[in-house]
């Protein structure tokens, strides 16, 4: 197990190993399971994230069960479908992908934590749109994701993954990370340009806090995902193209866990303040709630 990015990126060249081979190798000893389990495994999590997807394009979609999420995941695959969407095709169907997922987990659907639930769109919608646009073989997907996983427990282990310590840059900036690093990795960048991708893109969503309206992982989750992958693709493509952060991964890591830990208690997934705190967004919470007062006679 490594305590920085730098010491992962210096053991992948000192040993001549990609990413997803050493995380596949730390699963093996960690659950005693061979290689071929364990890929096994976690293509169990790739079909996961394939059926949500698929089932928030599906026809209509999905809709939550308040009511005020949900459908949007079609209506972009349908716009797409015109081909006049301003970011272009590509990017539209990134960001379906990334929407149809958390569509499917307001639904109370399955879908696979990365590394959260409310930030589990942002890594399928960026790993599907490379997927068909760049024919990628089930085998590099599974890399694509060992390779997530092991930058993504780096910052566990060094900041945060859960919007109620560090806010939304946390879980959302953390996926758009992962999925960062690892499309730099499967598309041959060095391991210090993987570096470079992660530490662009949490750079990118540095201060994002977690405001989630009703206190419900709905209202702006289900779109933050959806400016993650964008943001994973983008800063895959800048590091790349070999820009570098002037600010190195382990201290930009560092940065976003004080910037978590300095948010007041509102900001952090408590429902409480930024557009939870709109007029709008307490008349939506009242709406599924009801006011504190009826809460307590309910009881």
């Amino acid at each position: 197990m490594f305590d920085s990015i730098r010491e992962t990126i210096d053991y992948a060249v000192e040993n001549n190993m990609s990413f997803a081979d050493i995380m596949v190798k730390e699963e093996m000893e960690l659950s005693g399971k061979s290689r071929d389990e364990v890929r096994a495994q976690m293509k169990q999590n790739l079909d996961v994230m394939r059926d949500a997807v698929i089932k928030g394009t599906t026809g209509d979609g999905v809709e939550s069960v308040t009511g005020y999420t949900g459908h949007d995941a079609a209506k972009l695959r349908d716009y797409n479908e015109t081909h006049h969407a301003l970011s272009g095709y590509e990017m539209i169907d990134a960001v379906k992908g990334a929407i149809a997922t958390n569509e499917v987990n307001a639904a109370m659907g399955i879908i696979c934590a990365t590394p959260t639930a409310g930030s589990s769109g942002t890594i399928p919608g960026a790993l599907f749109k490379l997927e068909k646009t760049h024919d990628l073989t089930e085998e590099q997907m599974i890399d694509f994701l060992f390779t997530s996983a092991l930058f993504g427990r780096v910052v566990a282990n060094n900041a945060s993954v859960a919007g109620a310590t560090g806010g939304c840059q946390a879980e959302v900036g953390s996926a758009s990370a992962m999925a960062a690093a690892a499309a730099v990795a499967i598309f041959g960048g060095s391991p210090e340009a993987s570096g470079h991708a992660m530490a662009l893109a949490i750079s990118n969503l540095l201060g994002l806090v977690c405001d989630p309206v009703a206190g419900l992982v709905e209202i702006p989750c289900v779109m933050r995902n959806a400016i993650g992958s964008g943001n994973a693709l983008i800063s895959a493509d800048l590091a790349l193209a070999g820009i570098e952060s002037r600010i190195p991964v382990d201290e930009v890591i560092e940065a976003m866990d004080k910037v978590g830990r300095n948010l007041p208690a509102s900001l952090r997934e408590t429902g409480l303040g930024g557009l939870a705190g709109t007029p709008t967004g307490e008349a939506i919470k009242r709406k599924i709630f009801g006011t504190a007062e009826d809460m307590v006679k309910n009881n």
